[in-house]
């Protein structure tokens, strides 16, 4: 490292320090390994040796050299060669002895163990050119975003319960994305993580895929194989706290390093967890380089980052104050990811009203392309799981979504959150007997697609699993073989092809003119019906919601132009489950005014339903 990178690193400007810190093998000319290079920071430290395999772990054998004032430790050792385990082993300030997993490792030894391993992340040859030249030359803002959450480890297992690898989930997880139509999967978090409860939200190993699932290189397999069948790959990542683990980062060299001095905002006791602060020179080049070192090995196209809140605000809490050195970090993140590629999205799931978001860093704004709508999901799901009766008394917890649905960018989310710790799954939240749950899942589904903003799903939900999540099992697949959810999923495929067929449902996401309410006040009968416009104004459907179990025969609706109109999705099919009342032939217009225009269709509503109408304006 030059005086400029040392310079860069300590600012939090360092956007590759994983080509300076960790473990490098080192080649001749002609490939073949000399040994392999360790370097790592600890600044609080007395004496650094490296221990592994190698060594018998004796610590007296590499005595890593002090190479600045800034704490950076280096050693080469010959014959050490891929697949090496090793540790840091750490005298402290305090003369205590502590053993450290790299935090710049590429790789690491599979649960329980806890070393880090040598490993050559560079050689693989990717075949998704193409994609991610089309990706570049994309407005994602304009284009359909559906978005399939999955955990790698409980999403489908080999018979025996263990693991499939990240290489051996290609010919089972991309067809089925391909079958279901969505256009991203989102993975829960894979960075190394020593717990498999925790689900990979309190890290160790930032730069290394997790060995559950297999090498590194496998999953750069897995998702070069998805990009050439055309689904996108967004990394859940966790900038903002870390486990506790010993042989984590975690007071790395005695003293806290990562995380904040103070206690009173280190500790993060709701999840047992430690803050990162994030204000700091060296974990924003730590972390800004972890993106981009994602960006740069594994291709993905996005980062949902976590817990957004626990970020602004110290503890997430408001009232303990705004953590400023934590939204320069966002900030810093946004910008370098941007600089490097603009088509990179970030997602925020963030609970919060901070402002401007999903504003550009440059026009001051925080820099995410999108935040999850939590008040969306909480109202959405806390008025579905009220018994009809009583809908019409909490009617605007649906509409209140568009009073600020244009404030940021929304992706709506129907995450693992919600089916976890005794939320219920989604078709169990629902109020009714067998069938009224099954209605009432077809028309949340239905509202979430027609709604404005990007979708997600978390899996399960697409076949209306009934039990909550379970992290130790893969889904309830035998479900499929019962006609209630073979049906509601066969709604969730062909949902999702008439969102990816209509343009009217994700060109204007972010744009006012994108909706129009036909009813919003029809709070006796809690049927609600709008309409959502592409950018061409004649590219328009009308959706209609009925949220009681009541049908209607000739109901009237006022629609924008005058001419004819083609149902093209109802969830009340008997093919999805329902009682089969629907509008199956044409709908020409009447000289009729009603919710303020000057004609209207006259419908079928079906019970707890919803209802896809398109206009043909090819008739004139």
């Amino acid at each position: 490292m030059n005086d400029l990178d040392l310079f860069l690193f300590n600012e939090g400007k360092l956007k590759e320090a994983y080509q300076h810190f960790g473990s490098h093998l080192v080649k001749d000319k002609d490939g073949k390994i000399l040994g392999t290079d360790f370097k790592v920071y600890a600044p609080h430290a007395k004496i650094v040796s490296v221990v592994g395999d190698f060594n018998d772990w004796d610590s007296r054998t590499h005595v890593m050299n002090k190479i600045d004032e800034f704490g950076i430790y280096h050693i080469f050792i010959p014959n050490v060669g891929e697949w090496s385990k090793y540790k840091y082993c750490i005298i402290t300030a305090y003369g205590q002895t502590i053993f450290k997993a790299d935090p710049y490792a590429y790789f690491s030894d599979n649960r329980p163990e806890t070393c880090s391993k040598v490993y050559d992340i560079d050689g693989y040859q990717w075949h998704d050119q193409d994609y991610l030249n089309n990706r570049k030359n994309k407005n994602h803002f304009e284009e359909k975003l559906s978005v399939y959450e999955l955990h790698l480890g409980s999403w489908m297992t080999k018979p025996d319960g263990s693991f499939h690898k990240y290489n051996e989930l290609v010919d089972l997880l991309i067809p089925y994305i391909q079958e279901h139509g969505f256009s991203h999967i989102e993975i829960m978090p894979i960075v190394e993580h020593p717990l498999d409860e925790s689900w990979g939200y309190q890290g160790t190993g930032y730069y290394s895929a997790t060995a559950r699932y297999g090498v590194p290189k496998d999953l750069m397999y897995l998702i070069d194989k998805c990009h050439e069948a055309g689904i996108g790959v967004i990394m859940d990542w966790v900038p903002g706290h870390i486990c506790k683990d010993s042989h984590g980062l975690y007071l790395f060299d005695g003293e806290p390093l990562y995380e904040y001095s103070d206690i009173k905002i280190r500790e993060n006791a709701v999840w047992g967890t430690i803050n990162l602060d994030l204000g700091k020179g060296i974990v924003k080049s730590f972390l800004i380089s972890n993106a981009m070192f994602w960006i740069k090995y594994f291709h993905v196209d996005g980062f949902r980052i976590d817990a957004v809140s626990n970020i602004i605000y110290y503890l997430g809490n408001m009232h303990v104050g705004t953590n400023y050195g934590a939204i320069e970090f966002l900030k810093d993140l946004s910008y370098a990811i941007k600089e490097t590629d603009h088509s990179v999205m970030l997602f925020a799931e963030d609970s919060t009203t901070f402002p401007n978001l999903t504003t550009n860093v440059l026009n001051g704004g925080i820099g995410f392309d999108y935040k999850w709508n939590m008040g969306w999901m909480n109202d959405t799901l806390k008025y579905f799981a009220k018994d009809p009766i009583y809908r019409k008394y909490h009617h605007d917890l649906i509409t209140f979504g568009m009073v600020y649905a244009y404030s940021e960018r929304f992706i709506l989310p129907l995450s693992h959150d919600e089916v976890v710790h005794g939320k219920k799954s989604l078709v169990d939240k629902m109020p009714g007997d067998y069938w009224q749950k099954f209605a009432n899942y077809r028309a949340l589904m239905g509202l979430q697609f027609t709604h404005p903003g990007k979708k997600l799903l978390f899996m399960g939900g697409e076949f209306a699993q009934m039990h909550e999540w379970k992290d130790k099992e893969e889904l309830d697949w035998h479900l499929l073989e019962f006609p209630m959810h073979n049906r509601a999923n066969r709604f969730v495929k062909d949902l999702v092809r008439v969102y990816n067929h209509y343009s009217c449902f994700y060109e204007l996401d972010h744009n006012p003119d994108g909706f129009r309410w036909i009813d919003q006040r029809n709070y006796d009968q809690s049927i609600y019906s709008f309409i959502r416009f592409g950018k061409d104004k004649l590219n328009f459907c009308v959706v209609i919601l009925n949220l009681t179990p009541v049908a209607y025969t000739d109901f009237q609706i006022g629609v924008p132009e005058p001419g004819v109109y083609q149902e093209v999705l109802n969830s009340d099919k008997d093919i999805y489950g329902g009682s089969n009342i629907y509008n199956g032939t044409e709908l020409h217009t009447i000289d009729t005014f009603n919710h303020g225009y000057q004609q209207s269709i006259s419908v079928n509503i079906s019970p707890l339903s919803i209802s896809i109408i398109k206009y043909d304006n090819r008739c004139f």
